[in-house]
């Protein structure tokens, strides 16, 4: 089994910065990837951005050249520059993959608010 537990989230002002970390425990597989989601309001949960067990990365344009994702020891870190429209609750993903399938994690979401 594993958890997930997003912390970091606060009220920012626009164009501040902000860094979110995801703390996994349990099994954690080789063959891994961690993801960061948001939901706003009203809306569908999205993804922001993935990084690769080898550390490859790939974000939605929305976010390039202003967030960062980033794995250490199991400790999953993004930092933003953000925008209002940004204001949401943010998820982390861990998928893993094994001989008998594949497995989707959650946490419970940090709660992230920028004032313009």
């Amino acid at each position: 089994q594993v958890q997930l537990v997003e912390s970091g989230g606060a009220l920012v002002q626009a164009g501040g910065s902000l860094r979110l970390s995801c703390a996994a425990s349990g099994v954690i597989l080789e063959n891994n990837t961690m993801g960061w989601y948001r939901q706003a309001p009203g809306k569908q949960r999205e993804l922001v951005a993935t990084i690769e067990n080898d550390g490859n990365t790939n974000y939605v344009d929305a976010v390039k050249g202003r967030f960062t994702i980033s794995r250490d020891n199991g400790n999953y870190r993004q930092m933003n520059s953000l925008k209002p429209e940004e204001r949401a609750s943010y998820y982390c993903k861990l998928q893993q993959k094994s001989n008998i399938g594949t497995y989707d994690y959650w946490g419970q979401g940090t709660q992230v608010t920028v004032s313009s």
